[in-house]
């Protein structure tokens, strides 16, 4: 699949996807606390969404059965909200959720302290953050992709993090994944040049301690492999001639 360069009539579809998935999150940011059930944050996520007029990007995509993944602690990504999973103190949780406006899709994930937190998991939160930062820095016209990726893994695995190599960020527009793939660590290849228009979803995936992963027997949630925990940060965003359009954070 070749790698789309989005019209300007397509760049502002994808902005308005944006800025509604930057509001789900910050209203979900709001009901994350100890004794709520991921199921109840997938519910609410849902509501957010339609009630924007917009379609939930992840419920039964290839299966997929809600609306919000919703990963805690050694969960990396793609945790199935249930019912019987209650958030308890200390816990993290990262929440990736995914809209279609208007045919275009924008993807973002998050991940929040339940109550508080250790510093370990602080810092966690933190570097994984900031390890998105650093690869957009990257991000401009005339650049190679896999300069955001060394950034990344660069920034993570200096402070002693293990960088999730079997999963990568991905290129997002009229479908939820496009080409290109974007590993979160340094390749020996420098990846296509980019180019003004194109919309990538950046999305590091940063463990406390091994990279490796394993899937659990639901075929969909992905721990790590030595139980440490995870922390997932995702924006959509949009490569101009300029500095990076960051469309699913909204603009203070």
């Amino acid at each position: 699949m070749a790698v789309t360069i989005k019209s300007p009539r397509e760049i502002e579809l994808m902005q308005q996807a944006g800025v509604i998935l930057g509001r789900v999150h910050d209203e979900l940011k709001e009901i994350i606390r100890p004794g709520i059930s991921t199921l109840d944050i997938d519910k609410k996520g849902e509501e957010l969404i339609r009630s924007y007029d917009c379609i939930p990007s992840f419920l039964n995509y290839n299966g997929y059965p809600a609306s919000i993944c919703v990963s805690v602690n050694e969960e990396v990504v793609h945790g199935i909200p249930s019912a019987k999973r209650i958030l308890q103190e200390g816990d993290i949780v990262s929440l990736d959720a995914g809209v279609i406006y208007k045919g275009y899709h924008s993807d973002a994930a998050r991940t929040y302290g339940v109550g508080e937190i250790s510093q370990e998991a602080a810092d966690l939160i933190r570097v994984t953050e900031e390890s998105f930062f650093e690869g957009i820095k990257f991000a401009k016209e005339g650049n190679h992709l896999f300069d955001i990726s060394a950034a990344i893994g660069k920034y993570a695995n200096d402070r002693g993090y293990g960088v999730v190599r079997d999963l990568c960020g991905h290129g997002i527009g009229t479908n939820l994944h496009e080409a290109p793939e974007i590993p979160n660590y340094e390749v020996e290849r420098k990846g296509l040049k980019l180019k003004a228009g194109m919309t990538l979803a950046i999305e590091p995936m940063i463990n406390a301690g091994t990279w490796e992963v394993e899937w659990l027997d639901d075929d969909w949630t992905v721990v790590s492999r030595d139980s440490s925990l995870s922390s997932h940060y995702e924006n959509t965003v949009l490569i101009t001639t300029g500095e990076p359009e960051i469309l699913s954070l909204p603009k203070k």
